[in-house]
């Protein structure tokens, strides 16, 4: 049995070139002189027939009919089987409005992300009867697929911005931000698109993974603000620097390591950049749409 994933969209929210913004990274995807990228997803197999999409970014309709394996089979036949959803961010589930078309998968996520879905009439148009919305506990293993095992983990993040309040805290630890962990075939792998830091405890859980797919949401905290293209640092969004992360995975044992959800302005979307050049040395691959990884 082989693991496999495939990064549907690897972009943050607003993917990339984001529809408002003339940055240098837009600018240089509109015109084809880097890849442009679709919103933050990706799909998992045990078997290469039964798939799972890890949150459903709005993007899902391009990004499902770009990736044959996940092609309809007969008239009303899918291969999706179910959704995992980490966050109630929008990014990560306005793209189940575009699932509604009266097509049965499991709808897979914490006590709170559901609780943040049900509070949205609009999602009542996911047929429950359908759908049925399954309740996951932190730290609990359960069948996303046959042959596949995941858990879910409380990693330090906040909730969703339409939940913010006067006061919000980014280091938050519970259901609202959570890393999945995948197993199958004696294979261990990581999917982690939101967090705000890196713990001891979340270094040692990870360590010996075949594959990590890591938050790279940032290169630098501060870039958004010096790039005069919003007022909020990394980690007052939820997520720490890319640059930090190479330092502090350095010495965490990973077969794979991959940086996922870059934001428009990071320098990890440009391939001819610095930074990138940087990743790379260091070990790390900077996710593209459509890329495949089997363990």
């Amino acid at each position: 049995m082989t693991m496999r994933i495939i990064i549907l969209g690897a972009a943050a929210g607003g993917g990339l070139p984001q529809w408002n913004c003339g940055c240098a990274n837009c600018d240089a995807a509109r015109a084809g002189h880097i890849p442009a990228l679709t919103q933050s997803s990706v799909a998992v197999s045990a078997d290469g027939r039964d798939w799972a999409v890890l949150n459903a970014s709005p993007d899902i309709r391009h990004q499902l009919s770009m990736t044959p394996a996940l092609h309809p089979t007969g008239p009303r036949d899918m291969p999706l089987r179910s959704v995992l959803l980490t966050n109630g961010d929008i990014d990560h589930v306005a793209g189940l409005l575009t699932l509604r078309e009266s097509q049965p998968f499991d709808l897979f996520a914490t006590a709170a992300i559901h609780d943040a879905l049900a509070q949205n009439p609009m999602l009542g148009a996911l047929r429950g009867d359908l759908v049925p919305r399954r309740t996951i506990r932190l730290d609990q293993g359960f069948d996303l697929l046959p042959g596949l095992r995941a858990v879910l983990f409380a990693v330090p993040g906040k909730v969703p911005l339409y939940q913010e309040g006067a006061v919000v805290e980014t280091g938050l630890m519970g259901e609202t931000t959570v890393g999945v962990e995948l197993t199958a075939g004696g294979r261990r792998a990581f999917y982690i698109p939101g967090c705000a830091e890196m713990p001891d405890w979340l270094a040692r859980r990870i360590d010996g993974a075949d594959a990590l797919f890591f938050d790279g949401t940032l290169w630098d905290d501060d870039e958004m603000i010096r790039m005069k293209l919003g007022q909020k640092t990394g980690r007052r969004m939820g997520h720490m620097p890319a640059r930090e992360s190479l330092e502090t995975l350095a010495g965490i044992r990973l077969g794979r390591r991959v940086f996922v959800h870059m934001n428009n302005s990071n320098p990890l979307t440009d391939p001819r950049s610095s930074q990138t050049a940087q990743a790379v040395a260091a070990g790390w691959q900077v996710a593209q749409d459509g890329m495949e990884v089997t363990l």
